[in-house]
């Protein structure tokens, strides 16, 4: 049997993790999970260890603080590569990507490289963003598309599989965005490498508790890597 291994960074994700971790293994029995936790002093950490203790497909990564969204994903692909999985997932624990869409994730796969959750084909499918965040997110994915040139609608969404030859084609160490840049940089040089990248339409909603990761600095980082990407390419330094 082919298997699948969901990451999912926490940090403070206490109020979630436990019914998010029961929804995603209730979706197929194949689906296992990868917990990357930093530090979170809210005891989600604990929580997951609790429940590994009568669940063997629940997993867990602890690091000794809060390193980013790019280092967690990159320690959780390694563990992926290192331990056998074919697709790999990115997803958050909040409940903004919704489980139910798993296995039809896993369909696109059969015939995608990478298949990424796209809140802006078929139009906008986000529910209960303010107004000013929405067209942040919109505008930052117009501005990918023509600096990069990548044909995707939604180049910064994070509800993600990756088949795993993927994975093994890119250089992890080299991955040195840590923001929701991080999502952009592994689209493109994905893309760059000849992989198909399949963009599957989802309902995005607004987290539903806990605080959002969304700062300034995130904002900014992703404004510049886009030229970075760019440049890399051009020089072939990517």
């Amino acid at each position: 049997m082919e298997k699948t291994l969901v990451v999912t960074p926490t940090y403070n994700e206490a109020e979630n993790i436990e019914k998010f971790i029961g929804q995603v293994l209730s979706r197929d029995p194949s689906v296992e999970m990868l917990i990357v936790d930093d530090n979170s002093p809210d005891g989600t950490a604990t929580i997951v260890e609790r429940l590994m203790e009568r669940e063997p497909r629940i997993h867990i990564l602890k690091r000794p603080g809060k390193m980013g969204l790019g280092t967690a994903y990159v320690d959780g692909f390694g563990y992926a590569l290192k331990n056998g999985y074919d697709f790999i997932f990115e997803m958050d624990a909040d409940f903004s990507h919704n489980p139910d869409e798993i296995p039809r994730f896993l369909a696109r796969a059969r015939e995608c490289d990478l298949v990424i959750g796209s809140r802006y084909t078929g139009g906008v499918r986000v529910v209960n963003w303010p107004i000013r965040r929405l067209i942040l997110s919109y505008a930052a994915n117009v501005y990918t598309r023509i600096v990069t040139g990548m044909p995707l609608k939604d180049a910064t969404g994070g509800f993600k599989c990756f088949r795993r030859k993927v994975l093994e084609a890119i250089d992890l160490t080299r991955v040195t965005s840590n923001g929701y840049a991080f999502q952009i940089e592994m689209n493109f040089k994905a893309w760059c490498k000849g992989f198909r990248l399949c963009e599957h339409p989802i309902i995005f909603n607004d987290r539903h508790s806990g605080e959002s990761k969304m700062s300034r600095k995130i904002v900014y980082e992703a404004v510049f890597m886009v030229w970075k990407l760019k440049f890399r390419k051009l020089t072939g330094s990517l």
